[in-house]
């Protein structure tokens, strides 16, 4: 259990801000700084929430970086800026980045507290989260796992003290409906329901909360609904070539499942159209891409295809 914990807070720090964290603004632009709220905005900054659709809406990475290092300098106080930095520094495979930002992270979280205890708490869990994952890349999964686990419980704390506030925060509900969520598909016994209603129900933005069911029922093996789920994102936020590799990724599985070419050639469209936007993304999403796109050809001609 220690070991498949560990693991899971190694994927979980990966992903959560990347999958699985502009400039069509979909939200009312009336809310400036604030991409999770309808109303009652909190105060997070123009160029964070700028770089926050740069990677969300249109899977812009470069575009990102650059409001990025304006909101580092201009919003120094904003926990989110400093998670979407830790979240690309790992994407770029710069892992003193990755502990750089994930120690700032915390620190703004913890600072944050006194003005906004909400966020606040939010961010500092979201710190100790990628510090356990650090711990786990320099430590080892064995060697680290006890230092990880204590982190986490930490994570849990601050989650619950966010929650104590207000349980129905979008925000809120987003971040930990990624974590509960991607814990319970892989424990046994865990039953993800509730995460999903978390996201379904009280999480925001729509097309975030969307993407996130979809990469669960795509690891729950359920293709039908994660395909649903993955097209209401693409209905959302068309522009973002993540979106189509997910679809792409779950027509894949679900061609293999049902011995269907229909399906594989589907798979293999979207691989493509995820690619036309290669330049905007990661080098190592690129090439996860592609290799993902050429298992989808091989199952395609090995069907007789």
């Amino acid at each position: 259990m220690t070991r498949l914990f560990s693991t899971k807070l190694t994927r979980l720090a990966q992903t959560t801000f990347t999958t699985a964290i502009a400039l069509n603004l979909w939200v009312s632009p009336s809310l400036a700084g604030d991409p999770f709220r309808s109303s009652k905005p909190h105060k997070i900054g123009d160029n964070t929430e700028a770089a926050f659709k740069a990677i969300f809406q249109q899977g812009n990475y470069p575009a990102a970086e650059r409001y990025l290092k304006e909101a580092i300098k201009n919003e120094p106080n904003e926990p989110l800026a400093y998670a979407m930095q830790a979240s690309l520094a790992y994407s770029n495979g710069d892992l003193a980045g990755l502990n750089n930002y994930s120690k700032q992270t915390l620190e703004a979280g913890q600072k944050l507290i006194a003005d906004d205890p909400l966020r606040g708490n939010l961010y500092t869990a979201v710190g100790h989260f990628f510090e356990g994952a650090i711990i786990l890349t320099r430590e080892g999964t064995v060697k680290g796992a006890p230092q990880a686990l204590s982190r986490l419980r930490q994570v849990y704390q601050h989650l619950d003290q966010a929650e104590a506030i207000s349980s129905k925060d979008p925000e809120l509900n987003l971040i930990k409906g990624y974590m509960d969520l991607m814990l319970s598909v892989s424990l046994p016994f865990a039953n993800p329901d509730e995460a999903i209603e978390q996201l379904e129900t009280n999480a925001a933005p729509a097309y975030l909360a969307d993407r996130g069911i979809a990469i669960g029922y795509r690891d729950l093996k359920q293709y039908t609904q994660g395909l649903d789920y993955a097209n209401r994102a693409i209905k959302a936020t068309p522009d973002n070539p993540e979106l189509y590799y997910l679809k792409a990724q779950i027509l894949k599985e679900q061609g293999r499942r049902e011995k269907s070419q229909q399906l594989f050639k589907e798979a293999i469209a979207n691989f493509d159209k995820a690619l036309t936007k290669k330049s905007q993304l990661p080098s190592s999403l690129v090439k996860q891409i592609e290799r993902e796109r050429s298992s989808a050809v091989n199952q395609l001609n090995n069907s007789g295809g």
